[in-house]
């Protein structure tokens, strides 16, 4: 991204800093920024050093202020994952600032608060707190030696003498104390060092410790602004119709109907469909309802569910190839005991609690976007290429998320709601209903997969080999894509082509089967799928040769300690080989993802006669995700992943029939209800190992440890998702 127009990069980091908050209109945890007045741009709104004589700007994380608190701008949003939290724990441990001082704002969309390990604006992959564990650390670490070099000046005593603690600096010979926000002034005035020296872990005060969320009373309160509260004036608000099948086109419509609805201002046509714009929600959705239009449903509309496995099953063998070890098809050729199968995985939406939305201003001088964005970079792009505006008359607000998964990654309704404020040049907010959220998604690919492994006569696993077939996120230009790949082919085949089990002969597969479904990334992206595959696989190996499930896996996973004492700790914790109340039976999977490791056991039963049938009692999960910074949320974020990774796993399904999607709302695309939501224990390994992973991890493992405990029930094995015990397979 090119830097804005007459201002060089260091002021436009210290003014971004220093006027915090998405560039003075950003939210903070305490609301909305200054008022808007619909005229302002970015570039004379900025304001200059010398002009906040009162505030310590040592880079463009942070700010000191002369009242103590210490401001943080976060680069990454916030979705429910606790990052607007983390980010300043890494800040204030090398800070030595109080965390009850620490305030928390949103950074501006531009490239230089990219994240280092993908080197965009984003969030996802698990790469927060990895990608900015370094950065961030670094800023508290400068202004703190800025902050005990001034105080030293003003002593007029050797810096050595003097320390940080809790938002003060001392002098130890004579325990003379300044607090931070006396000495920002002074501090303000001083070279900017480099290369400071960071803590060792051992060394660590706040992270590592439990904190409680800095994002947690404005969301109690009420005052925590998501994309659908925003206001701004003289806003209005549309809702789009959508062609239901894949591809289709607009012919016509006839809106007669629509404007003899009170409030109903404009429909206008957009890219994708019809937009009724009203001066509130539900009169654009009435508007939207009452709309009689013609489709051109196009060549997808005679696609369905059954046409699209029949496409991956007839695709599986025209494959590349994405691991070969030793000689997996002479080596099952070879073997007498061996075991096949086919595994199938649906289609999933995201259904974030808050649908989709985003609010556009668009005008021949500047463009603001207020949005729940994963992308801000992205959504920078999508503003100047819709506006025709440079990046410096554009402003990117980002929200609160409710709830992200990488379907607010994508870019379809931002860019509706840039086209509709376009054309009438007022402020729009595009509000999508849950039957959009549902039928419109970027959906997580389905896949068809055959598999065939072998022991020898001793019962050792000798041979595995894994065919994929299904489409790639990589199917559309997305970076977003490529950022997460992670040096891998594709994120079809995470959780196979990385398959730890030592086992000398094993041959991975892909073949790219290219649909009309839309597909997008899905929390823990192709690990979601593939972990379900291979740990139910390996338990079927297990059965093969006659071993006992845990034991098999430790026997194969020689070498790899972390997989093992994820095991063992989870196997302890849950009992394994304890007796279980009578009808309840345990299942087990590990899982290695986004850099850390997971072990879960389920606790199941088979209720007769119930809605949903299969009862989970208890998930005992055991994680370690290298160095924890704030283990509560690492704790609820994996609670979280299993009842999202569970819902999947016993009612997801996206189904398609005519070229549409058959699922509309939570009646027929279920959530777990707080009654089927099992007991949940996490248990995190200490561990001195790189930081890891965190808000994807607790996903594939619960899938087939669920259908692993199934097994032990009914003595059939689940093969294909959701499970559903008329579609059980007896071996």
């Amino acid at each position: 991204m090119s830097e804005p127009a007459n201002m060089d990069r260091r002021a436009f980091l210290k003014t971004s800093a220093t006027v915090g908050g998405g560039l003075v209109l950003g939210f903070s945890l305490f609301g909305c920024g200054p008022k808007f007045d619909g005229k302002t741009t970015i570039k004379n709104l900025r304001l200059e050093k010398e002009d906040l004589p009162n505030n310590f700007v040592p880079n463009m994380w942070l700010r000191i202020n002369a009242d103590n608190t210490v401001v943080i701008q976060s680069a990454s949003s916030e979705m429910g994952q606790g990052v607007m939290t983390a980010i300043p724990m890494l800040v204030a441990e090398e800070l030595e600032a109080d965390m009850s001082l620490v305030h928390v704002e949103f950074a501006p969309a531009h490239n230089d608060f990219a994240n280092p390990a993908s080197g965009y604006q984003i969030t996802g992959g698990s790469q927060s707190i990895r990608g900015f564990w370094k950065p961030m650390r670094e800023a508290g670490a400068t202004a703190k030696e800025m902050l005990i070099s001034a105080a030293a000046l003003l002593w007029g005593v050797d810096s050595v003498e003097c320390y940080a603690k809790k938002g003060k600096v001392i002098h130890i010979p004579s325990n003379k104390s300044f607090t931070f926000g006396q000495l920002v002034e002074h501090a303000a005035k001083l070279k900017v060092p480099e290369n400071i020296p960071l803590k060792e872990p051992q060394h660590f005060k706040l992270i590592g410790t439990p904190q409680a969320r800095l994002d947690g009373p404005a969301k109690i309160n009420g005052s925590a602004v998501f994309g659908i509260d925003v206001k701004v004036p003289h806003l209005l608000v549309a809702c789009v119709a959508r062609c239901p099948v894949f591809g289709g086109k607009l012919i016509s419509y006839d809106d007669a109907k629509t404007k003899q609805i009170a409030g109903i201002r404009h429909v206008i046509v957009i890219d994708s469909g019809v937009a009724v714009i009203a001066d509130h929600f539900w009169a654009a959705k009435k508007g939207r309802d009452a709309l009689t239009i013609k489709w051109d449903e196009g060549e997808n509309k005679v696609l369905s569910s059954e046409i699209i496995r029949q496409k991956f099953k007839l695709a599986i063998n025209d494959n590349k190839s994405v691991r070969d070890d030793g000689d997996a098809l002479e080596a099952l050729e070879n073997s007498k005991k061996k075991i096949s199968a086919v595994f199938e995985t649906p289609f999933l939406a995201h259904t974030c609690m808050e649908p989709m939305n985003c609010t556009a201003d668009v005008h021949a001088t500047y463009c603001h976007l207020w949005v729940p964005t994963q992308a801000q970079e992205f959504a920078m792009k999508a503003a100047k290429d819709i506006s025709g505006l440079p990046a410096e008359q554009i402003q990117i607000h980002t929200t609160f998320l409710g709830g992200g998964f990488g379907r607010r990654a994508e870019m379809d309704f931002i860019i509706e709601a840039m086209q509709c404020s376009n054309a009438i040049q007022k402020p729009v907010k595009v509000i999508w209903t849950r039957e959009d959220d549902v039928q419109h998604d970027y959906y997580r690919p389905a896949t068809y997969n055959e598999l065939t492994a072998a022991v020898d006569k001793d019962n050792n696993a000798i041979a595995w080999r894994h065919d994929i077939a299904g489409p790639s996120i990589l199917e559309r230009y997305v970076p977003f894509a490529k950022i997460l790949l992670r040096g891998k082919d594709d994120t079809s085949t995470e959780g196979a082509a990385n398959l730890p089990y030592a086992i000398p002969n094993i041959a991975v597969n892909y073949a790219w089967v290219s649909t009309a479904i839309p597909v997008g990334f899905w929390r823990s992206v192709g690990n979601s799928q593939n972990g379900f595959i291979t740990e139910c696989f390996i338990d079927e190996l297990a059965s093969l040769a006659e071993q006992d499930p845990l034991s098999f896996r430790k026997n194969l996973l020689v070498g790899h300690d972390r997989h093992l004492a994820v095991l063992d700790l989870a196997a302890s914790k849950a009992g394994w080989n304890m007796p279980l109340p009578e009808g309840h039976f345990h299942g087990i999977a590990v899982m290695e993802s986004f850099g850390s490791y997971v072990a879960q056991i389920a606790e199941v039963s088979i209720q007769a006669h119930e809605n949903l049938p299969i009862k989970v009692h208890k998930v005992t999960c055991a994680a370690d995700c290298g160095i924890i910074v704030n283990p509560d949320t690492v704790e609820a974020q994996l609670q979280s992943a299993i009842i999202f990774g569970l819902t999947a796993a016993l009612t997801g399904e996206i189904s398609i029939e005519n070229g549409r999607v058959m699922q509309s709302n939570f009646h027929d695309y279920p959530q777990l209800r707080i009654d089927e939501v099992p007991k949940i224990e996490v248990h995190l390994i200490k561990s001195a190992e790189a930081v890891g992973g965190v808000g994807e991890i607790g996903v594939p493992a619960i899938a087939p440890a669920v259908a692993n405990a199934v097994f032990a029930a009914t003595g059939k094995r689940v093969r294909k998702l959701p499970i559903r015990l008329d579609e059980l397979v007896t071996v």
